[in-house]
Parts: structure tokens; sequence; C-alpha cells
């Protein structure tokens, strides 16, 4: 069907049980994707969400996966695999985001966000590949404006961002032809119903006058999810203009 070009396909987003991951996969599972997402503590959402997506007539598989633990990436991906029978994309939506003075950040903080941001999308993306390799597939990082602006009490989080948008940009040469590998990196992002002073301030310093949402973020993940394979090592930000 032309509204699901996804049809047939079957996709994999880490951290994908809430907020902008719950976002992304039920946006997928619209466009006619099956689709498995990982959990680490939030399994009752994870379940929630998998129900969702069986509502709009796809196939779900919640499995749970510690994106920091080699072994347990390496069992959740064989899983998702098996279940489905191929694996056409992977998004990289699992991160921790935290905020910390950098003078006084302990190394189990900064070891904390980078083994989750940047060493857990290498390993999803490595245990994919042969699979993401036989049907020509995609790998979807997601980034963060914090990748390319430094926010003085977020060190830690900006650099591991940066970091996956390079790791985007090697990947994207190193296992093509066959796999093309893109980046979103969303700005502010409105999660709470009911917006707090920071987040007024941050619409307000927005060319486009608000903030972004989780649609937002989620219909840039369908453009690269579903434009042209050729287009690749990209890094869209998806910030309203916050970041000019």
């Amino acid at each position: 069907m032309s509204n699901q070009p996804l049809c047939g396909k079957s996709a994999l987003i880490t951290g994908g049980a809430r907020r902008v991951g719950r976002g992304i996969a039920l946006a997928l599972a619209e466009a006619g994707a099956d689709v498995a997402l990982t959990f680490r503590t939030s399994q009752a959402e994870a379940v929630e969400t998998a129900r969702a997506i069986e509502n709009l007539g796809r196939r779900a598989l919640a499995v749970e996966c510690d994106v920091r633990s080699e072994a347990s990436v390496r069992s959740a991906v064989a899983a998702v695999v098996g279940h489905f029978g191929r694996l056409d994309l992977v998004v990289n939506n699992a991160a921790v985001f935290e905020s910390a003075q950098l003078d006084s950040l302990t190394l189990e903080q900064w070891n904390t966000v980078f083994e989750t941001n940047a060493r857990g999308p290498f390993l999803v993306a490595r245990e994919a590949l042969t699979a993401l390799r036989a049907v020509e597939g995609r790998i979807i990082n997601i980034g963060s404006l914090g990748g390319m602006k430094a926010w003085a009490v977020h060190a830690h989080y900006c650099a591991s961002k940066a970091a996956l948008h390079m790791l985007t940009r090697a990947m994207a040469k190193s296992f093509a032809p066959e796999v093309s590998v893109n980046c979103v990196a969303p700005g502010w992002i409105e999660l709470d119903e009911k917006p707090s002073g920071q987040s007024a301030h941050f619409a307000a310093k927005t060319p486009m006058r608000r903030n972004g949402s989780v649609d937002d973020v989620a219909q840039a993940v369908l453009f690269f999810a579903t434009g042209p394979h050729f287009v690749t090592g990209q890094v869209l930000v998806v910030d309203g203009g916050l970041g000019l």
C-alpha cells in the first residue's frame, strides 16, 4: 500500500518503550513495519507499546536488553531476527541524559553516559549488520543538538552525542553500499503535557516559535527509513532552528 511504505519490513528500535522511542515505534508500525523494541527497566511500558503496535495490525516484540552489554545485545538481535525472519531497519534510540558540572564530573558519570549513548549504538549496529546487509537495510541513530552545541552542564552528554554523529559517518562509509546509515539530531523536544518555564524559554528562542514534538522526531526517522537508500552519512537536525 502506498501509505505503508514499510509493509513487509521489520524494524528494531532500542529504548522504544516510552517517550520519543515509543513515538518512533508507533510511526514505523503505522508505515507498515513489524516492530521490535528493547527495554531495560520499562517492562510495563514496553508491553503496552507492543500492544499498541499490534492494534495497528502489525507484529510486535518487546525484548529486554541492556545496550551496554555485548552479550545482551547479541541475544536481543538474534531474538528479533529469529522472530521476524529478517531485519530491515535499526533505530538506535536508547540514551542517557544527565546534568552535571564538568569540574565535578566523576569517571562513573562519564562512563555511564558513554556506555549507553556511544557504545550501545556501536554494539547494536555491529550485531545487526549481517541481517541488514542481506536486505540492503538501514540504520538510523538518534543524536542530539547537544552533539553540535556545547552545553556547559551536559558536557559528557554532548561529547557522547558528538561521538555518535561521527560514528554515523564512519558507519556510513564502512557499511556501504548495502546499508545506509543516518542520524536524526533533535533539539528541545516537548515531553510533558504541562510545559515548564524552561520549556517556554527554549520555545521563545526557537525561530519556529515552538518546541519540537515526538512526532517531529518520528517523521524525521521515517524520512530516512523510507527515502532514497542513496542518502547516507547525514545528520538531520530537528530543532526548529534553535541551533542557528
